[in-house]
């Protein structure tokens, strides 16, 4: 299945997610601790791989929380923060070590600005459940990676917000009311569409817990992860509205009182082009706990 989603109801609005995150920027960091969390994670992946990167790009750096631990861990390395809103990147610049400099772009991960063969590591942490077009931001990632490169991603599987996703169902108006997320396979067969050497893949399920659900509702515009999607209503929500979502969410309320809001976190691996692979491309992704992974030869 090609991962094409431009034009769908259901594809991000490039211009209107842009601007979310621009407005998003002054606040996300108080909300964003599942970025945090899951780029931590991320982080420590890294130390399964035998690396010493010269040239590290960080595909959606955020505020730069996670490009800051990122520099620390690669003290040699030249590190590039790519973002889409210049306010996110801006910050992301400020909150560099002093001795240090972080190189800001402000672009789209399906149009990267950078030489083929440039760089030495990829990082993305939660950036690509935004892309409109999955193979043209992989077919980047390989043609930005040196042969040899390491590629390390986290994203959202399509049980993120499922809680919240069956609530909006109550409605019944027709509209997309919450973003939309790739399935770990389509994303392991894009990779190998993208022809990246050695995908590895795993998932993990975390739940968050609010006491209300506008609690959430504040924590997603504060993240800039409000509906974006092509096919969202485009008028003010009514109250009458929000009171049926709200009312239909608090079926999922658990026993100790909190409202439960999943996320299924999908981590993957890769290597940039080399000359041989020790993997036919036909026999798929591999699909395994990353932490079984072992280190790669120099």
């Amino acid at each position: 299945m090609h991962d094409d989603r431009e034009g769908l109801p259901f594809a991000p609005d490039r211009n209107q997610l842009r601007r979310a995150f621009e407005r998003a920027a002054a606040d996300y960091d108080e909300a964003a601790f599942l970025h945090r969390e899951v780029g931590g994670r991320l982080l420590e992946r890294l130390d399964l791989i035998k690396l010493q990167p010269q040239l590290i790009l960080d595909v959606g750096c955020g505020t730069g929380v996670i490009t800051l631990a990122l520099m620390k861990k690669y003290r040699k390395a030249r590190v590039i923060g790519l973002e889409r809103a210049p306010a996110m990147l801006a910050k992301a610049c400020k909150r560099k070590p002093w001795f240090r400099t972080l190189y800001g772009l402000t672009g789209e991960p399906e149009a990267l600005p950078l030489a083929d063969a440039s760089c030495d590591l990829i990082f993305s942490n939660l950036a690509l459940p935004w892309v409109t077009e999955l193979d043209q931001a992989l077919a980047e990632f390989r043609r930005v990676l040196k042969p040899g490169g390491a590629l390390l991603f986290s994203t959202l599987g399509p049980d993120t917000l499922v809680e919240l996703r069956r609530s909006w169902a109550a409605v019944n108006d027709g509209y997309n009311h919450v973003n939309a997320f790739f399935d770990m396979h389509d994303i392991g067969d894009a990779l190998l569409r993208a022809r990246l050497a050695e995908p590895v893949m795993d998932v993990e399920r975390l739940t968050l817990t609010y006491s209300e659900m506008d609690g959430l509702a504040r924590d997603l515009k504060a993240l800039g992860a409000r509906n974006v999607t092509r096919g969202r209503p485009t008028g003010l929500m009514s109250r009458k509205r929000w009171q049926v979502v709200r009312e239909a969410y608090e079926q999922h309320r658990r026993p100790d009182g909190l409202l439960p809001v999943s996320c299924e976190v999908v981590y993957g691996h890769a290597w940039g082009p080399t000359l041989s692979a020790s993997r036919p491309w036909d026999q798929g992704p591999a699909v395994f706990p990353l932490s079984q992974l072992r280190r790669r030869n120099s």
